[in-house]
């Protein structure tokens, strides 16, 4: 019989001796959260919930119906559980401490509600991507600020997605390994479908943007273009590339079955440190990829290292099967031979 998500978190807790019970719960109401954000997004057309809004978010794209919903469901799930000190959402500009009214928690969550928001009124894969930290012990006395959440990749203990395709699925890491679970829509409940996810070394699979082959750096292009060449080119083997217009489905793929997914910096001059926000995309994702097996770089430095300066700070991302992300890095750091 498979274990549902409880089931397996209780193990987590038992066995590994390494979540404390507030950061279970934690997770549970998350992912709770996420059922109804599946729900919602399924529900999309038949309850008037697509399409954009006449408001701008604070990273400066025109918000989706979808976004602000998604986002209103994460921060009432969240506000009374007394698990958190406060969140912070990629549509928000502020944190949302939480209220004194509520109990509060020992963690902070970051999160995207909706990631792939151009693929809702096409009905292509979108998702939920999130990030648990531990809050600094002086939070216990006062309101949390920003600079509590600007905490590097490293000190995550919870990160994960939900991704609403054909199946609603919820993959999650709590350092021990990334587990999959899916939504049977019939009992309501989270069950285990895949344990220990393994990203394999070597791929022929790449996923990036090409239209913005023409903006790229140099070692980038070549990078790109070797692999376009195929056989006939330095690579000698041929390569495929894909592309959902969606990190969570992007990165899901290569979690699954190997690939690298690069979402670079480039010259434009609202690009040149790169397009994901490092808190709410690349950190969490990285810390995936990392547990499952991979590698995660901005081109010249580990992500999970990098030291956030603010809240919405963008990076440059190349993640995946180790050996093309190597490579990668290689090109970009200039050490790689002409």
């Amino acid at each position: 019989m498979k274990k549902s998500l409880t089931q397996f978190l209780v193990e987590q807790q038992r066995r590994e001796n390494a979540m404390p019970a507030q950061l279970r719960l934690l997770i549970e109401v998350v992912a709770r959260a996420c059922k109804v954000i599946g729900h919602t997004v399924n529900k999309g057309a038949i309850t008037g919930s697509l399409g954009s809004i006449d408001q701008i978010n604070v990273q400066g794209e025109v918000q989706k119906r979808l976004d602000v919903i998604s986002n209103d469901i994460l921060l009432d799930a969240n506000e009374w559980g007394g698990n958190l000190a406060a969140l912070a959402s990629e549509e928000m500009e502020a944190i949302h401490p939480i209220p004194h009214r509520f109990p509060k928690g020992e963690y902070l969550l970051v999160y995207d509600p909706i990631d792939g928001s151009s693929n809702i009124d096409v009905n292509g894969v979108v998702g939920t991507i999130f990030s648990v930290l531990k809050a600094p012990e002086s939070v216990a006395g006062r309101e949390a600020v920003e600079a509590d959440f600007l905490q590097p990749g490293t000190q995550q203990v919870a990160a994960g997605y939900a991704i609403y395709g054909p199946q609603t699925l919820l993959v999650l890491t709590v350092g021990t390994g990334v587990h999959a679970f899916s939504l049977d829509r019939e009992m309501g409940s989270w069950v285990q479908t895949a344990d220990h996810m393994t990203i394999p070394r070597a791929t022929r699979e790449f996923a990036i943007n090409m239209a913005n082959h023409r903006h790229w750096e140099a070692p980038m292009r070549r990078y790109i273009d070797e692999l376009v060449a195929g056989k006939e080119g330095a690579r000698a083997q041929d390569f495929n590339m894909r592309w959902m217009a969606s990190m969570v489905g992007d990165v899901h793929r290569v979690l699954t079955r190997g690939g690298v997914f690069m979402y670079p910096t480039d010259t434009r001059p609202n690009m040149q440190n790169g397009k994901l926000r490092l808190m709410y995309e690349a950190n969490p994702m990285a810390f995936l990829v990392e547990q499952a097996g991979g590698m995660a770089t901005d081109g010249k430095r580990r992500i999970l290292e990098i030291q956030p300066d603010s809240l919405h700070q963008r990076v440059g991302v190349v993640l995946g099967s180790t050996d093309e992300v190597a490579r990668v890095a290689e090109y970009l750091s200039g050490s790689a031979a002409a």
